[in-house]
Parts: C-alpha cells; structure tokens; sequence
C-alpha cells in the first residue's frame, strides 16, 4: 500500500474510493428509489414506535385512574358515612331527650301545672310552631287536662326543631292526641277551617316503635300531612309499672339528600343509604329507585348477581372497593355500616366515565401524530424537488465525502437504527453508546435523542406520581375545608330575632384546614355561651381534634353547669381517650342576657379583652388554668364581670399577637388594642375587621404561620330599641 497525501492506494479506503466511482453511474438512477424506500421505512418506523408509547401511555394512565377512584371512593364513602351517622346519632338523641320528657311528665302527671296549649294556628304557617292533633271522635274538652300536661313539651320540641333543624317532632298518646312541633300548620287545617283528624296508633311509626319496644328508624314511607317520603325516628314511652304513655318521633325528609345524590349521579358518581332489610332509603337514579317499605325490593336479590353479592356483603359491614357489573355498566363500590340505625353507606362510580381521561388522551396523541404524519408527507413531497438539484452536487462531492465521511457516518446510524428498532414497551429508553461518540453531528443527535428519551421515562412516571398523589390530597383537604367551614358559625346576624346583644366570629386557616374554633349559641333564652379555643398542632390532625374538640364543649355546655364546670367535663371527656396527646387552650364565657353578668373560665388561652361602654379595650390579665387534655383531674377557676350596655368583649387566639412580618416581628397585644381602639363604638363585625387589616398591614406578604380567629361580642342589654 502507498500513501498519497491522506489517501492510502490499496488500502480500504481506496478500494471505497474505487466502489464509488463506480456507483457514481448507478446512484443516480437508484437515488429516488432508495430515498422513497427509506422514507417509508422510517414511516413504518416511526408508526410502530407512536403504537408502542400510546399503548405503554394508555395502560400507565388507566393504572393511575384506577388507583385514584379507589382511593377518592373510599376516602368519601368513609367521611360520608361519618356525616350522615352524625345526622341520624342527632335526631336519635333529640327523639330520646323528648322521650325521657315526656316519661317524666306522665309518670306524675298531678305534680305538673298544666301549660297552655293550641290548634293549629294558619298564621304561622311556614315558622316552628307547637301545635296539638286530636283523632276521629275525641273532643277537646275530653282531653284537656292531658294535653296540659303534656304542653310542657313545647320548650323541648322547640329546642330540637331550632338546635337539629328538624321540621317536625311530636309525642303520641295511645289515645291518638298528639302534641307536635311542625313547620307546616296550614296542613293540618282543612278549606273549611277545620282541622285536620290524625289517629296516630294507626301510623306505620306508632306501630312498629311499640312493637319493638325501643327507639326505631322507619323504613321509608310517606308523610302523613306533605306527602313527602320521610324516614321517621320514633321512641316508645312506658310507665314504672309497664304501661305504654306514648310514643315520641321525628321525621327525617329525603327530598334534599335524595337532590343531592342526584347531582352527584351527573359526574357517574353517587351515594345510596341501604336499610338492614336491604331496602333503598336514599338512592341517585330512576334504575335504583327508592320506594316505600310496602314496594322496596331488597337489594340483595338484585338480578345483577355481582350487584346482590356486594349488597350483602355491604350489610354485614365495611367492604374495600370492588368493580361490579349492574345496568349495563361497571362500577366501582364502597361500603361502610351507619352504626346509629344499622344501615349502610354505599358509594359507587362509573368505570365508564373514569376511563374517559385515559381515552380522551390517547385520542388526542394520535390526533398529534396524524398531524405530524401529514406534515412529514408535504415536506418529503417537496423534497423530492430538491433531491434533483442536490444529486447533481452529490455526484460531484461523493468523491471527496466517501473517504471523509464513510467511516464516520454510515456505520454509527446503522447502529442508530437498529437501536431505534429495539425499543420496545419494556425498553422506551435509548442510550448512548461508544460507536455514536463521532465528534460531529451524529453523536450530537445521539446525545440529544438519548437525553430526550430518558426523560420522557423521567416524565412519565414522574406525571405517574405526582398526579395521583396531587389530586388525592387535593380533593381531601378541599372536602376537608368545605366541612370545617361548615361547622362554625358563620350566618350574619347570628341571631336575627334578638336586639339584646350582637356576636360575630372569624377563622381564617393557615393551611387548608385549622386547629382554632369558635363557637356561640343560646343555652337557654337568657344564657348566652361563648367559646374560643386553639388546638395543638396545624393541619388535618389539628382540625380533627378540633371538630371532637367542639362537640365535646358544645354538648357539655348545653348539658347545663357553670364555666368551670364545662371545662372540667370537657377535660376528663378529652383525657379520657387521647392517645395522640394534643391539647386544645379554651377561653369560655356564659353571659346572663337579661343581668348583664359574664360569667368566664380560662384554660391556658389568651387573656380577653374588654370595652366598658364608653370607654377603651383593655386586656384583662384573668387567671388561667391548665389546657383542656393535658390532665384528667384538672380544676379550673373561674370569675365574674358585669357587662352594662354598650360593654363590648373581644376574644382571640395567638394567630393574632403572634402574626409576624417578613422582619420576624411580632404583631403583639399592644398593636391588637391599638387597632381595637381605633373604632371601638363599631360594630362587632367592623371590629373584627379593623384588627384583621391591622394585621394584614402589618405582616404584608410574609407568609401566615398560625391560624387567626377572633370573636367579639356587643352586649346591648333588656332594654335595647328593636332593629330598624
């Protein structure tokens, strides 16, 4: 071999020399024909290869929406269930308060002074009132020294329609008169003016809650006066001696949760209520429809057999989510027992309309490659044009390009392509090897597809992940705030029919729930309980313990007892099972609405802050006992101050003094009596919101680190003008 210049005669290279110089005479008549084949190989290709991402894409995402569905279900079901078991435990107690009433009146009926009583009354149609129902045949003078008795009823009755919102409550004697608390006086009145008869030892509730000798939960049947279907509530009375005194009851309305469950139906999601006779009491569509007990069909000998077998399963407890076939459809279903009543919650949603992401994407990328495809096939059009003009160059340059080039180019695409051609579903990755390390534009397009194709796989389970754990933990905590919202106080005016006093509150979470709370509602007609607390901790399990928190404090408040006696039960309830070892600071307040006397307690919160009429906020340092939680035997202090008219209290948590600016500065008490003062003849809620700028002001764009709520309260007194 010799060499000329870079040229080596007789070696590789000149024998490629010489095979191109007589391919030259050839390539132009084979040049079309391999072009046009290598562009449809590499449409096949590529064909191939968008087949393989949809299908690697379709499954990954129809796993995710299956992982996703079945947690949402289970996660809902679970704090759904907890919520209704909530309403009917409610009407349960309040039916039981009644009962146990009533059993007290009639056991000693001659040591009752006889109460007033009346008919329906039209005019007060529309608003709460205690009406009395007489059967077929018995005269008002027959029975009037019962329904004395029986009149001192009312204040009960009244408070469980106010405190549950229920529509109507009543006690039924074995004589058929009845007492009843009822939104709808104009029912019971015919066009005549008569009144409407109602034996109600006749009705399904009076029958089947003596036949069972406690308090039942009705199937669903029809309202005697509306005609709505209803679930009744209904709780024998005996005497010492055995003797039936009466039976005590409430309905519960299904048109409102039967909307609500239709809404939800819209989305291919819905809710259902399953009775322990396997009959529907609340269900979302006209294929499960809910009908009285005298035309239910259990739904346990459902024609679907996968339908029937979930439905028994449902009935004997919690079930996990379980794909099942009904109605020409699949869906996914949950159960869980409503332990009150002993029924079940049942949530289910389409498999059809879940799916519906999955097919919407991978009609959308092949929506993408057809455009790609289309706009390839104009662009190779046109560059067959070209092809005519570049071969002239290419023959003259093939001479000096094959010796360069060969060697650099030919061998690293083939190799390119063959590794293209090895991907697979298992295999999306393409890496970098040696042979495409060429220095030029071949190990550059190696590199850049490489790096590509690693992270689309980077891309891909990345989008895998965090979705489903981005909308898991978004849809919680937004029912989670919808729910905490919702248990406050939040209507304004709190109390529309009363002028001696006003009261209004705030809470504004740092996160998307809270751990602060307050709370104010009348104990009695004279008795206003105020309440103000801040539990350990932030987040979703600062916001549980302060839901139980509440309805601890509410509910042993409305049991009766002073301040320090609330706290101390409140305490031992908390200590009694708090395995998580949170704590909860409470400040609470009983004001005396016709003396002006404010009765209060302090468990480890912030001291409040008083207004004398007239005057300016200060901070009264009241003693302080220990947080509510911390210690069972606990005992808590408690002190008086008199509230003449015009004497305003604001009471708040740390969320306020401890705001801090982005400076690390503390917003502290003496800027909140500044700010309270700057307007103290303002309204309760004017006041509330001239601290809560002061605030803002002051911290700005430094982010919030601590819940803050604020309640304040205007006493007016007995004596006050009625509202404009």
């Amino acid at each position: 071999m010799r060499k000329f210049k870079n040229l080596v005669i007789g070696g590789i290279e000149q024998k490629f020399l010489n095979l191109v110089l007589i391919s030259m005479l050839l390539v132009a008549g084979v040049f079309l024909a391999a072009m046009l084949t290598q562009n449809a190989y590499l449409v096949n290709l590529t064909n191939e290869t968008s087949e393989k991402q949809i299908a690697s894409m379709t499954g990954t995402t129809s796993e995710v929406v299956d992982a996703l569905v079945s947690d949402n279900i289970r996660n809902v079901t679970g704090l759904q269930a907890k919520v209704t078991d909530r309403m009917f435990y409610d009407r349960s107690a309040g039916i039981r308060m009644v009962a146990e009433t009533a059993a007290r009146l009639l056991t000693s009926p001659n040591s009752v002074a006889p109460a007033a009583w009346q008919r329906p009354d039209i005019s007060r149609d529309g608003e709460l009132s205690v009406m009395v129902v007489l059967p077929d045949g018995v005269e008002e003078a027959d029975v009037a020294k019962e329904l004395g008795v029986l009149a001192n009823l009312t204040e009960t009755m009244t408070s469980l329609g106010t405190a549950y919102g229920a529509d109507n409550v009543w006690f039924s004697t074995p004589n058929g008169v009845t007492l009843m608390a009822d939104t709808r006086a104009a029912d019971w009145i015919n066009d005549d003016g008569s009144y409407v008869t109602y034996n109600a030892p006749n009705r399904y509730w009076y029958r089947q809650a003596v036949k069972a000798g406690k308090q039942v939960f009705s199937d669903v049947e029809f309202d005697f006066s509306s005609g709505k279907m209803c679930v009744t509530c209904a709780e024998p009375v005996y005497g010492p001696d055995g003797t039936l005194l009466g039976v005590a009851g409430a309905d519960i309305f299904l048109d409102d949760m039967q909307e609500a469950v239709r809404n939800a139906s819209e989305n291919g999601a819905f809710l259902g209520i399953v009775n322990g006779e396997g009959h529907l009491i609340l269900a979302p569509s006209d294929q499960l429809q809910v009908e009285s007990s005298a035309d239910a069909d259990d739904q346990r000998n459902s024609e679907y057999p996968e339908l029937a077998a979930f439905m028994a399963d449902a009935l004997k407890g919690e079930t996990d989510v379980r794909l099942v076939h009904a109605y020409g459809d699949a869906y996914y279903m949950a159960a869980v027992p409503l332990e009150t009543v002993g029924w079940t919650m049942i949530t289910a949603y389409s498999q059809s309309k879940a799916e519906e992401p999955v097919r919407q994407l991978e009609a959308d990328f092949q929506k993408i490659e057809e455009d790609a495809a289309a706009a390839y096939r104009s662009r190779s059009d046109k560059g067959k044009i070209l092809a005519w003009i570049v071969l002239i160059l290419l023959l003259a340059a093939m001479l000096f390009g094959a010796v360069k080039m060969g060697k650099r180019i030919v061998r690293p695409l083939n190799t390119i392509t063959q590794r293209i051609q090895e991907l697979s579903e298992d295999n999306l990755e393409f890496k970098m090897e040696d042979t495409f390390r060429t220095g030029d534009e071949v190990e550059a397009l190696a590199e850049s597809f490489a790096s590509i194709s690693h992270r689309t796989v980077e891309y891909l389970d990345t989008v895998q992940r965090v979705t489903a754990e981005k909308e898991r933990i978004g849809a919680e905590l937004s029912l989670a705030t919808q729910i905490q919202s919702a248990m406050l106080p939040h209507i304004v005016p709190a109390f529309p029919d009363r002028n001696d006093f006003d009261v209004v509150g705030t809470m504004d979470a740092a996160k998307e729930v809270g751990g602060d709370f307050y709370d104010y509602f009348l104990i009695d007609d004279d008795h206003l309980c105020l309440v103000i607390a801040d539990v350990s901790g932030k987040g979703v399990p600062a916001a549980l313990f302060m839901m139980a928190s509440r309805i601890i404090l509410q509910s042993t408040a409305k049991n009766g007892g002073s301040p320090s006696e609330i706290l101390t039960r409140a305490n031992q309830a908390i200590c009694s099972d708090n395995e998580t070892e949170m704590f909860v600071t409470v400040w609470i307040g009983i004001l005396e609405l016709s003396t002006g006397k404010l009765t209060c307690s302090n468990a480890g919160h912030e001291y409040p802050v008083f207004r004398a009429p007239g005057g300016q906020f200060e901070l009264f340092r009241d003693r302080h006992g220990f947080v509510i939680g911390g210690m069972e035997d606990s005992k808590y202090k408690e002190y008086e101050v008199q509230l003449e008219p015009g004497s305003r209290i604001f009471v708040y948590t740390d969320g306020v003094p401890e705001a801090t600016n982005a400076a690390e500065e503390l917003f502290g008490t003496d800027r909140m009596i500044e700010a309270l003062n700057r307007n103290p003849d303002a309204e309760p809620m004017i006041i509330l919101k001239n601290v809560r700028e002061a605030v803002d002001d002051f911290v700005q764009n430094a982010e919030q680190f601590d819940d803050l709520t604020m309640l304040c309260l205007e006493y007016r007194g007995p004596d006050a003008p009625e509202k404009a």
